[in-house]
């Protein structure tokens, strides 16, 4: 299992996270989403390692922008 955490900016209610988790879950390899509009955190965990890349693409798809949390 790999998981990676992000920092979402533009969240700001339910509808928010649920735009995010459907996007990001549509990833191959993607199995759980957590994400949390109050704290601004994107947690996403493969069987694999996921690409950060197409987890920025799927967010900014959602409309809101993220970067990888240090």
């Amino acid at each position: 299992m790999a998981k990676n955490d992000y920092q979402v900016t533009g969240m700001t209610c339910g509808h928010c996270e649920m735009s995010i988790r459907e996007e990001v879950g549509q990833i191959p390899g993607v199995e759980d989403v957590q994400v949390s509009a109050q704290t601004g955190k994107l947690t996403v965990t493969g069987s694999d390692a996921v690409d950060d890349a197409r987890v920025l693409a799927a967010v900014e798809e959602a409309g809101y922008s993220a970067v990888r949390a240090a």
